[in-house]
Order: C-alpha cells, then sequence, then structure tokens
C-alpha cells in the first residue's frame, strides 16, 4: 500500500482536508495517516475545527506527503523540519491551496513551479523569490512536487496522484464515486469568468457530450459549431467561458485521455490506438503522450496496464 501523511497546518479549510481524505480513501490503493505538530483539535476555517490524532512523527513513514492548511503563513518549524525530512529522504511532496506556503517556507519549492489559489498567487511570489509562481492553473506537477489552488482543484490533485499511481481507470472510477468530471489537466483556468446568459439554454455540455461519443471522427471548428448551432466565433467564445479552454484545446486533452484509457485497458496496437482516440497516427500519438505523460505509449502501457483481463477492441463505453 502506498502511505499517504496528510499534513494539518492551523487554520486549515476543513472542506479541502475532507474531500482529499475522500478521493484517496475511494481510491483503494492507500494507507492514509493525518498528522499535525500537536495533536488533538486544530483550528479550521469555512467549516468545523478537525480532530487529529497523530504527531509529527508519521511523516517519516510517507511515500506521498500532502500538506495542508497553513493560511497564517507563520508555519511551526517543527512543521517546516518534518516536510523538509520528508523531501529529503524521497518522498513525493504535494501541497492543497496555502499549503504551499508552508513548502516555500520549507525550502521545497525553490527552483521549481507551483501554484495556489489565484487571488495568493501574488504574494507567493512575493514571499518567496526562489519559486516560479504559475498563477491560474489547478494544479503544477514539477516533477515530485505537486501544488494546487483550493476547494474543487484540490480533486483534481488526488484525481491526479490515483491516475499516476493506479492508472486511468482507477480515476475514472473515483471520478464517478465522487461526481465529479474526468480528471482535468493541470492547466486549466482556476476561474472562469462566465457572464448571466441571456438564454436559459446557453451551455455547450450536449455539445461536448456529442464530441466525446466521436473522438474517433476528424472534428472540425465548424462541425461543433454546427452541432450547437452557433458560429465558430460563439463557439469558441463559449467554450472557453465554461472549459477555460479552446475547443480545440479540450479536444486534444479527450483525446489524449482517450488514449490513456485504451493502452491500460486494451492489447490494440499503436496505429489502432491513436486512430480509436481520434489522434491519427503513432506517431502523433508518442508525440502528445510524451508531451503530457513524459513517458512514451509503450513505457505508459507498461507501467499503468490494469491487472483486469485485457480487451482487444474498444468497449461500448470507450465510444461514449
Amino acid at each position: 500500500m502506498h502511505r499517504v501523511v496528510f499534513v494539518v497546518v492551523a487554520p486549515v479549510f476543513s472542506f479541502d482536508l475532507a474531500i482529499a481524505r475522500m478521493v484517496l480513501d475511494a481510491a483503494d490503493g492507500y494507507e492514509i495517516t493525518t498528522c499535525t505538530a500537536e495533536p488533538g483539535r486544530v483550528e479550521a476555517v469555512g467549516g468545523p475545527d478537525v480532530v487529529v490524532d497523530h504527531d509529527l512523527a508519521a511523516v517519516r513513514d510517507a511515500d506521498t506527503c500532502i500538506v495542508i492548511g497553513g493560511g497564517g503563513r507563520d508555519t511551526d518549524p517543527r512543521v517546516l523540519d518534518a516536510v523538509r525530512t520528508a523531501a529529503e529522504a524521497g518522498a513525493r511532496m504535494a501541497a492543497i491551496c496555502t499549503g504551499a506556503f508552508v513548502l516555500a517556507q520549507a525550502g521545497v519549492l525553490d527552483g521549481r513551479r507551483a501554484t495556489t489559489h489565484w487571488g495568493l498567487t501574488d504574494e507567493l511570489a512575493r514571499r518567496h523569490p526562489g519559486v516560479t509562481v504559475v498563477p491560474d492553473v489547478l494544479y503544477v506537477a514539477d516533477g515530485p512536487v505537486l501544488t494546487s489552488a483550493g476547494a474543487a482543484a484540490c480533486i483534481e490533485l488526488c484525481l491526479h496522484l490515483v491516475r499516476t499511481d493506479l492508472g486511468a481507470a482507477k480515476a475514472a472510477e473515483v471520478g464517478r464515486l465522487a461526481v465529479v468530471a474526468a480528471p482535468r489537466p493541470g492547466d486549466q483556468a482556476q476561474v472562469v469568468d462566465t457572464p448571466v446568459p441571456a438564454t436559459e439554454d446557453t451551455s455547450l455540455a450536449a455539445t461536448r457530450e456529442w464530441a466525446l461519443r466521436r473522438l474517433d471522427e476528424p472534428l472540425t471548428l465548424a462541425d461543433l459549431a454546427a452541432h450547437a448551432r452557433v458560429s465558430v466565433r460563439t463557439l469558441t467564445r463559449r467554450f472557453h467561458a465554461e472549459t477555460g479552454l479552446s475547443p480545440l484545446r479540450w479536444l486534444l486533452h479527450r483525446r489524449v485521455d482517450r488514449a490513456r484509457q485504451l493502452l491500460e485497458t486494451s492489447t490494440l496496437p499503436m496505429d489502432l490506438v491513436a486512430h480509436h482516440s481520434g489522434l491519427g497516427s503513432a506517431d502523433s500519438l508518442r508525440q502528445h503522450l510524451v508531451r503530457r505523460t513524459g513517458l512514451t505509449p509503450t513505457a505508459y502501457r507498461r507501467s499503468f496496464r490494469t491487472t483486469e483481463q485485457w480487451r482487444s477492441v474498444p468497449s461500448p463505453a470507450l465510444r461514449g
């Protein structure tokens, strides 16, 4: 079992801790411990205080250390020492929302890219000039160090961990249990400015669902606009307002997601994986997968193939 230790730092958003634990618990592949500098009641904001039973000694056994809280910025030196020691020992480090300030104070983020809640990115950059702060993204994965915005973004970070550790199929299963969409790429915008619609039905959800069922087809902007019954210009504007991405970038992300699922759950050769995911050729599949994951298709399949019976053709579910 992969050992995950949550380090809770007051004041902590109780929602962030609860939802992160729920996602990882649902994956059924982690041994989870929650610890803090002084076990007992920990001050929380946005919800009830939390009770933590374990002290920082638990961090020594962590494969992954996730820091939550720390909005006060003046972090207990014991926490900084524990976090620094875990990083030096090779643990994967992560922080949710203001937890990035804790990692930064411990020196874990020095020379790395990181993010936090969009309203705090300027402060993080000002306080820690050695950190390359990436504003307005859901999460940043810089090698073994990950940081995210708060609230819903912590779900995305945890689903990313599940996908990395246990594969896309497990991440999709956990996402369904949490009633969230398929894991989103970390570079998607945190906040999308969506104006109040002039009519009751301006969502492009139906068009996105239609496109998901046709990922193996050569869809164009004109095809998407025709289905939505709007102009290409209106489609592009509303698509970005609803998803934070352009239509074609969203389509590419979904095709890479489909390719990853096929690599994990089928024995299809690479050219057919590329075909069924709409990426065209095996060379194109390789290019986009390496860009997204750092792995070639062969290496990805070797790392993340499921242990269940493999299928030689896509199931109806993979057709949307």
